[in-house]
């Protein structure tokens, strides 16, 4: 048992010198990249849309979610969030 758990600290410390991350960060995935997927998803947009797509879909959420139509200030505050997300990924991809 112990040497498994030495075995087990050895991977660990080797993952984290050739990857610089530990093995769980990489089994979890990019954080970044699961923020998009639920921007993406909360849109309700593909992993192809455009700009105008972006823009499109966040317009129809608002008007779905906004406080004078009975929704909550907190759901406008995450369509933004999502909005805003989206587009700077996908200016980061334009000037890239």
């Amino acid at each position: 048992m112990i040497k498994l758990l030495a075995l087990a600290a050895l991977v660990s410390i080797a993952c984290k010198l050739l990857a610089g991350r530990w093995p769980w960060e990489l089994l979890a995935g990019d954080p970044r990249m699961n923020a998009e997927a639920k921007a993406r998803n909360l849109l309700g947009i593909s992993a192809t849309a455009g700009h105008e797509e972006v823009i499109e879909a966040h317009r129809r959420l608002i008007t779905q979610v906004h406080p004078d139509r009975g929704g909550s200030s907190e759901a406008v505050h995450e369509a933004n969030a999502a909005r805003d997300l989206l587009l700077a990924r996908l200016g980061d991809r334009r000037n890239g």
